[in-house]
């Protein structure tokens, strides 16, 4: 495959996780990586490998991925002051990491050089030079992100041109420039980057902009206009203060207005930005441009009318291009090209108008009423599907489940969750008691004890992550729960979804869902 023109270099997992109260787990990391990976990105930055246990487990597993058409990059910074690159703990981490790609960051601005790294301005002219050497040395593709770039080239452009200098010579394969505060304009970041392209070369830059002006992905597009050749950003926008630019809207923008490709298929970009929230557990921005669900929403009246007869008077763009779908509220239009394309992945080859892609979408559709969301649980649709077509049993009947908290009343000292499951299987009765630290974590060891006789490959499940989600919050105590479990075998992993009023019943019936979903493959297999 040719290589684009502009590349897209996702920090999702890195800057994206600076956001207020976004956080992934280390198996969401690889699950965002894969999704990314699969989507078409071209560099997924997993984070600096030496800040916390999580990223460094992150990069342990990556080493094991085949990657099809990203490749990950782990983050650091230029070598410490008055000390030997070779010497610098976090740049060998860096290197332990083994990543083909290393995005480097260092100090563009004299103000931050001198007050905030307390060295000379030659001295931070031999850090950024020596770290790049010394990467490009061990065989990495090195990324140089000038920090406050635009902010120190207002204020000093000789310097802040040395900077960039001092790593472009020193071998990098591409100089970033940072809008780190996310105060400039698109004017301005245009003329920065011809200025730097003029300096360095063509194919030599890249854009990393922060949404702080409600700018960034107008900042990104100016300095592509201008030639820089990647646009940095996170996925839905997430990043420290009000966001980093929005790869999403990037993306869509490039492909279909600059008619720059950037990735094989934009039909799946709305797949991913839900996905992504679902993970991160962050409701969706319904309007969000080109993948929210009020993208594409026509109300009564005049704009209606339009629209039924010439799609294009109220749509800067058909819908079905970025995975989206119109939604006319008076008269809903059916959805059932999403179906079709999820149920062609499970192995289904259903035509337009089927009755069995109808009697899907109107299970999914009620589902959906009730709550449920399938984007990150596609164990549960995988299920859902096969229960409609009458190819899936259960693996047993369910007569009884119950759960129990006790705490001693003398300052806590003790508490106790217990959970007991009577159901039959394969016409065996089967009546089970566990322990466990909540009554999800009993009610899984009550289920594994009952069904562990007759689906041993069962402990091979593993429930890795647990998410809560209150649906409809304005009826307070009574208000309905989607609970979604990702589960892991080892070597694959797969989400679960279930809803109900009681967050009991939803989390079982997520983990009723995540044991069929496995042992059903496997007898298929």
């Amino acid at each position: 495959m040719t290589k684009p023109r502009v590349t897209l270099y996702d920090t999702t997992l890195r800057d994206g996780t600076q956001g207020t109260g976004i956080s992934f787990s280390m198996l969401d990391k690889i699950r965002v990586a894969e999704k990314l990976d699969e989507f078409g990105v071209h560099y997924i930055e997993g984070g600096f490998p030496g800040s916390n246990p999580k990223d460094a487990e992150f990069f342990n597993e990556a080493k094991k991925r085949k990657w099809k058409n990203a490749k990950i990059s782990a983050f650091g910074a230029t070598r410490r002051g008055k000390m030997k690159v070779e010497d610098d703990p976090q740049v060998r981490i860096l290197l332990e990491a083994e990543t083909p790609a290393v995005t480097i960051v260092g100090k563009t601005w004299p103000l931050q050089v001198t007050e905030v790294l307390g060295v000379s301005l030659e001295e931070n002219l031999a850090m950024i030079a020596d770290t790049v050497a010394y990467l490009k040395k061990h065989g990495r593709e090195v990324l140089y992100d000038a920090e406050h770039f635009f902010d120190s080239y207002q204020d000093d452009p000789k310097y802040s041109l040395a900077t960039v200098k001092a790593a472009h010579d020193a071998g990098a394969d591409l100089i970033v420039l940072c809008d780190t505060n996310g105060g400039t304009l698109p004017d301005f970041v245009a003329q920065a980057t011809r200025d730097v392209i003029a300096a360095l070369g063509e194919g030599t830059v890249g854009i990393h902009t922060h949404n702080d002006s409600g700018l960034g992905v107008a900042n990104a597009l100016a300095s592509v206009a201008a030639g820089a050749v990647q646009v940095q950003g996170t996925i839905n926008g997430y990043g420290e203060r009000v966001g980093n630019c929005d790869l999403i809207t990037v993306a869509a923008n490039l492909q279909l207005k600059l008619q720059t490709p950037v990735v094989p298929d934009l039909t799946r970009l709305r797949e991913l930005s839900l996905f992504v929230d679902e993970l991160a557990n962050v409701p969706h921005n319904i309007r969000a441009p080109y993948v929210g669900t009020a993208a594409f929403t026509h109300k009564g009246g005049q704009h209606v009318h339009a629209v039924q007869k010439l799609a294009s008077s109220y749509e800067h763009v058909d819908p079905v291009l970025v995975g989206n779908e119109r939604n006319i509220t008076i008269s809903d239009m059916s959805g059932q090209s999403n179906v079709i394309v999820k149920a062609e992945k499970l192995g289904f080859q259903f035509s337009k108008g089927a009755p069995e892609v109808a009697k899907i979408l109107s299970q999914v559709k009620l589902l959906e009423s009730e709550g449920y969301e399938f984007e990150a649980a596609e164990g549960s649709f995988e299920l859902l599907v096969r229960r409609q077509l009458g190819l899936s049993r259960p693996l047993f009947e369910l007569e009884e489940y119950h759960c129990s908290y006790r705490r001693s009343g003398d300052e806590g000292r003790w508490n106790k969750c217990e959970a007991t499951v009577k159901l039959r299987v394969k016409g065996t009765a089967e009546y089970t008691v566990a322990e466990g630290d909540g009554p999800v974590n009993a009610l899984d060891a009550a289920l594994r004890k009952a069904l562990r006789a007759f689906y041993p490959t069962i402990d091979s499940v593993q429930l890795d992550d647990y998410k809560v989600r209150i649906i409809n919050g304005q009826q307070g105590t009574a208000a309905r729960t989607r609970v979604l479990i990702d589960s892991t075998d080892g070597e694959t992993s797969w989400g679960t979804v279930g809803v109900s009023d009681n967050i009991i019943e939803a989390s079982w019936l997520a983990l009723v869902d995540s044991f069929e979903f496995k042992l059903g493959r496997e007898a298929r297999l």
